[in-house]
């Protein structure tokens, strides 16, 4: 008699081939979805190497904003979500969400599904900030952080050394998306209107 393949069951994936980066557990296909948290502001060209490459390990990746009511950013949040997803679409993910959240990141792992957090590291004392915050997350929810090397071309740049350079007179062009250079100038004339 000859064997039977036991059926097949999958979650239905967002809009990349069915068969791609799916885990395979006996029969069962189980879609992996992960979350990139951060405040991105503004997102940087190393931010958004970190997202394009988990965009091609994970079926689904959600770009969380996260708000902070103790810190006054220079982008409003919904300025943030905007810019993320006109810098994704142009890069073509399509399997990348962009939201925002003054929750726990946590909170919103478990509200999406997700059982992984994606983050960037630098040369520069990441790891060491990164990994009680990944201790906890594990501790609340049972979420494990995934920890990508940034490239060594982007790994000097962070949103602090971007405003600060701009602050300053220096061309930015290359570690933000087009689109907020212009941003960054108009935000900071308009914080130095306020200090005058």
């Amino acid at each position: 008699m000859p064997a039977i393949d036991p059926p097949v069951f999958f979650v239905p994936t967002t809009q990349r081939t069915a068969a791609r980066n799916r885990l395979r557990r006996g029969s069962l296909l189980v879609m992996t979805i992960a979350v990139c948290p951060g405040s991105y502001d503004p997102v940087t060209a190393g931010h958004l190497d970190v997202i394009e490459r988990s965009a091609r390990f994970f079926d689904e990746v959600h770009v969380v904003v996260a708000v902070n009511a103790a810190k006054t950013p220079m982008f409003s949040e919904s300025t943030r979500v905007d810019v993320i997803r006109r810098a994704l679409d142009k890069a073509g993910c399509t399997n990348v969400t962009v939201s925002s959240t003054d929750g726990l990141i946590t909170d919103y792992c478990k509200q999406v599904g997700a059982s992984v957090i994606v983050k960037g590291l630098r040369q520069n004392g990441d790891y060491e900030a990164e990994l009680g915050m990944a201790l906890v997350n594990r501790k609340l929810a049972g979420i494990e952080t995934l920890f990508l090397p940034a490239d060594p071309i982007l790994e000097h740049i962070s949103s602090s050394i971007v405003k600060d350079v701009a602050r300053h007179g220096g061309d930015v062009t290359g570690m933000v998306p087009d689109c907020v250079v212009p941003m960054l100038a108009d935000a900071l004339a308009q914080e130095r209107t306020r200090k005058d």
